[in-house]
């Protein structure tokens, strides 16, 4: 599986840079659409918490450009400072679909739900799996349960990248539904948003089958190498 692998690893790596690329293009391009209701993204995502009645979470500005989450721990939508102080079709796609996360939490999205209970785990699988996995490959003949200790971990991370799609699609449903229901953007701004939120979700996807590929690879190693001690 090696050559195959590294023909699927090299189509991943394609795709993950092509989708980028375009997330990027469409962003500065949405950017540039200024909004008639001229709100910027942090009025954006305080009207939208406010609408779903959250009361809770606070919006604050973060460092960084793609730094924009939601955090549930301590119930903040961060926004980074070009989403938070803008005022153009981009910023606001992107302050609604992390406030989509806040009402995920507040009305107990399951996926959102499982999502967090995976990330302390993750967190730690993330930190020793690569050193684990590359041990074990080296160790496989010996002492193959290192490898097989490996592939776990890496799965739970596969998992997490699996269950974080519904999470994403569903926080942009929910971005989308309520821009739309307030008629918070014209048609043309609307449609901005919607496209530049279909690209940031297809990274999601490319990631998780790119992690797909690779769980698949490790678990083909394994399994060679069970076939050459029996």
């Amino acid at each position: 599986m090696g050559m195959s692998y590294l023909i699927l690893a090299g189509a991943i790596m394609l795709a993950s840079w092509a989708v980028s690329s375009r997330l990027k293009s469409k962003f500065e391009h949405y950017s540039k659409m200024q909004l008639q209701n001229g709100m910027s993204g942090a009025e954006i995502a305080e009207k939208m918490l406010a609408d779903n009645g959250i009361r809770d979470v606070r919006v604050i500005s973060v460092a960084g450009q793609l730094t924009d989450h939601y955090n549930p721990v301590n119930k903040t939508v961060n926004l980074s400072e070009a989403v938070y102080n803008q005022r153009n079709a981009a910023a606001a796609a992107v302050a609604a679909h992390e406030c989509g996360h806040a009402v995920q939490h507040a009305v107990g999205y399951q996926w959102l739900t499982m999502r967090s209970k995976l990330v302390p785990f993750v967190n730690v699988a993330s930190s020793y799996m690569q050193w684990i996995l590359i041990g074990g490959i080296l160790l496989m003949n010996s002492f193959p349960q290192l490898l097989l200790f490996g592939i776990v971990l890496f799965a739970a991370t596969t998992i997490f990248s699996i269950v974080t799609l519904p999470v994403e699609y569903d926080a942009s449903h929910r971005a989308l539904a309520w821009l739309e229901n307030k008629r918070m953007l014209t048609p043309q701004e609307h449609d901005g948003a919607k496209d530049a939120l279909k690209w940031a979700a297809r990274t999601y996807v490319v990631a998780a089958l790119g992690s797909i590929a690779t769980l698949l690879y490790y678990v083909s190693i394994y399994m060679g190498g069970g076939s050459r001690r029996d």
